[in-house]
């Protein structure tokens, strides 16, 4: 992982292998690039002709563009990467947030290979010493393990030096510990994200789980095969009942002496997806090694909050199965009996995680916490309506779905508020059972929504997140969100338990 220090020293006098500073377009709609705040004296070891140097070599400020010149003797360091914020803000504003955060992680991804790179991006209040940390060592993270490594061999970004941020300013540190925290368990759920399915088997996800608990002081209870089948977890058993690999429900606690609120988070883990008998054709089941990457993000942001100290207790927990097609798979027509004691007609079993979350979420309700909110790469529908970098949020309480849009924006996760429409759920009456597992197939992310919404406890606050649109990301890495796994999400459920812990649930 990526080290982060704070520094004193003066971005001229900084022993580094590069430095970072940032360039804008002109406010007020003028022309022509301006060196942002935290360079002045990188631009005086240029005579004040930064922005000249950058703008022939073609830099317009643009957000995210890099560009490398060399410090011409003039600097300890001998390379100085300009990173573009966009606009410059007007007087007496400041840059945004995630304006920052993406900054850092695009120069800590063109830095690739670096030992040690100093940033020098503007950090006038706190929230900006967090964003541009977390942005760094975000942006620096790269899956590897599956790879040869020559000594040639270029790894990520090594030591991000924050400068302009004291060290011995308790706000400023604390944010940077915060970031640090935070972008390591992003980081972790990327990992989980990325392993391939071979090896990334429900128990071998629950070992790893089990693993990090007791290295962070989080309790952690695996139900084993026997054990939901002596509990009645028929959605859990039905969905992994075509593998070889047989499913797992974890639970993960987190306390604290002082906590007033208590917050569950349920995570879909599919730890690969077929699609069952319903099978997935070529083109949609490449990349289905993620679909358990709600069950990471609510892994992660457990870790997170256990390692952040937060005054709240928060279980997580984690439906952990694989839908494959056997003798033994469930079939389209099939009924099965949940944890609930409802009975749920399966109609598609490509529309399986809908039915692990059904009994992790009434499991989750018996504990009566104050709020429930699951994460689940759960409808290509969702992905049709919002695209492949906004997750969608459902909820059966209209300020906690606002509060949570809130959150997310606030930390830099495209989100949106979506409806739960009550006219959506006739679709999915059943002759034979209490209720189907397919709906309508227009809107199909809200009829997801109305499905799991029958499974939560009598009034228990919920929201549901979709992220099936940026849990993976199939294009070209930006900002600092890389190729492959994304862990989407995790800032918001940390950020959300924060807020608990304040005694804020919206």
């Amino acid at each position: 992982m990526t080290a982060l220090t704070l520094s004193t020293a003066g971005a001229a006098t900084l022993r580094a292998d590069a430095l970072v500073v940032g360039v804008a377009k002109a406010a007020d709609g003028g022309k022509g690039l301006v060196v942002a705040p935290g360079a002045e004296a990188v631009d005086s070891a240029f005579d004040g002709k930064l922005a000249a140097v950058l703008e022939t070599l073609g830099a317009s400020g643009a957000e995210g563009e890099v560009t490398k010149v060399p410090s011409a003797g003039g600097l300890k360091a001998p390379l100085v990467l300009a990173v573009g914020l966009g606009r410059a803000p007007e007087k007496d504003e400041a840059y945004d947030a995630e304006a920052l955060r993406r900054a850092a992680g695009s120069a800590a991804r063109a830095l690739t290979g670096v030992k040690k790179a100093g940033f020098a991006l503007p950090v006038e209040a706190t929230e900006d010493v967090s964003a541009v940390a977390e942005g760094a060592l975000l942006g620096a993270y790269a899956f590897t393990a599956y790879q040869e490594r020559g000594k040639d061999a270029k790894g990520p970004l090594a030591e991000v030096v924050l400068l302009g941020a004291k060290p011995r300013d308790k706000a400023a540190k604390a944010a940077a510990e915060r970031a640090l925290a935070v972008a390591e368990e992003v980081n972790r759920a990327r990992d989980l994200i990325n392993t391939p399915p071979n090896d990334l088997t429900p128990e071998a996800f629950a070992a790893v789980v089990a693993a990090a608990g007791k290295e962070n002081r989080v309790k952690v209870q695996v139900l084993d095969e026997k054990a939901l089948a002596k509990g009645g977890y028929g959605g859990i058993l039905g969905v992994g009942a075509g593998s070889q690999n047989p499913p797992r429900l974890v639970r993960l606690a987190y306390t604290h002496p002082d906590a007033e609120k208590t917050l569950a988070l349920v995570g879909k883990g599919i730890t690969y997806d077929s699609g069952g008998i319903s099978l997935k054709p070529a083109g949609h089941n490449e990349t289905m090694k993620c679909d358990m990457s709600g069950a990471a993000a609510v892994f992660a942001a457990v870790v997170a909050v256990a390692r952040l100290g937060l005054p709240v207790n928060v279980t997580g927990w984690l439906a952990l199965a694989e839908n494959m097609p056997s003798g033994s798979a469930v079939r389209p027509g099939d009924v099965l009996r949940m944890y609930s004691g409802k009975t749920v007609e399966v109609l598609n079993t490509d529309a399986e995680g809908r039915l692990v979350l059904a009994d992790a979420l009434t499991r989750a309700s018996e504990e009566n916490p104050d709020a429930i909110v699951d994460v689940a790469t759960l409808t290509g529908a969702m992905v049709l309506a919002l695209g492949n970098r906004t997750f969608g949020i459902m909820a059966n309480d209209d300020a906690f779905r606002t509060a949570i849009h809130e959150i997310a924006e606030e930390v830099g996760e495209q989100s949106w508020p979506m409806p739960l429409p009550a006219e959506l759920r006739k679709g999915m009456d059943s002759p034979t059972a209490d209720i189907a597992n397919m709906g309508e197939r227009m809107g199909g992310g809200l009829v997801a929504g109305l499905f799991l919404k029958e499974f939560v406890g009598e009034g228990i606050i919920w929201a549901h997140l979709d992220i099936a649109g940026p849990a993976f990301n199939e294009a070209a890495p930006y900002g600092y969100t890389p190729k492959g796994g994304t862990g989407s999400a995790v800032r918001t459920l940390v950020r959300l338990a924060e807020r608990a812990a304040e005694g804020d649930l919206g």
